[in-house]
């Protein structure tokens, strides 16, 4: 959690900035997307962890609505031309503006935004409560013909909720399966994830590729794309 002062220091001085990090196809190693990932920084241009801010934003739904919207027009603002965009957006920041339907201000900041076709990226559940919250913004952004994904699955610290995973466009499982590549009773469960999605024309993300050898075991589990420290050379880092 930040300090109140320092929190409000940096929404009112807007120390805001963006990392494009590049999500990679697999078979050609050519940049697929980008995901867009907040970055924070104090008077002093030091960097504030964004799990730190959001983390202390959560007490103020209004403040987190507002900073999650500075956010998402940072991102769309500066983002690389005629790339498909991957935006995190906090279940809660979307409804955290009381407004539901067509006029939710994010619905209308995506719609609005002709040079790259979005994809939300909703946090994975650590409640029954976000799941609900998740299939209701997955409805809205259907309609809205914006498409989704699902982040983080299979992180220890989440739910996994069949529904949602049924209703998004892609998947993107959390980097601890790179990191248990070697449990093979945890990989069945992983495959047959994979095999599910592809089956119903989903598309598979694996986090956490640091090195060729992760890059080998991904190709193995047959996901689409890959996203990691692999590629740092091609990541985007905006300060404002």
């Amino acid at each position: 959690m930040l300090p109140s002062l320092l929190l409000i220091e940096l929404m009112e001085n807007k120390r805001y900035g963006v990392e494009y990090q590049p999500i990679i196809n697999i078979i050609n190693q050519e940049i697929y997307a980008f995901e867009c990932l907040a970055r924070f920084f104090d008077d002093g241009k030091k960097s504030i962890p964004p799990d730190a801010v959001f983390d202390s934003l959560h007490k103020s739904p209004l403040s987190l609505f507002q900073v999650e919207y500075e956010q998402k027009k940072l991102q769309l603002l500066n983002a690389p031309d005629h790339k498909k965009l991957f935006l995190n957006l906090d279940q809660d920041s979307f409804y955290a503006c009381g407004v539901e339907g067509e006029n939710n201000p994010f619905l209308e900041l995506f719609s609005s935004h002709s040079k790259n076709d979005i994809i939300v990226e909703l946090i994975e559940n650590s409640e029954i409560n976000d799941a609900r919250m998740s299939l209701a913004m997955i409805d809205s952004l259907s309609k809205n013909k914006i498409q989704t994904a699902i982040d983080d699955v299979f992180n220890p610290q989440s739910l996994i909720s069949t529904t949602v995973i049924q209703l998004v466009d892609f998947i993107k499982l959390d980097r601890c399966v790179v990191t248990r590549k070697q449990d093979e009773d945890f990989l069945h469960l992983v495959k047959s994830i994979i095999d599910y999605a592809h089956l119903l024309g989903k598309q598979i993300v694996l986090e956490g590729i640091e090195n060729k050898g992760d890059l080998l075991f991904a190709e193995q589990l047959n996901v689409d794309y890959v996203q990691g420290y692999l590629y740092r050379d091609r990541f985007i880092t905006i300060a404002v």
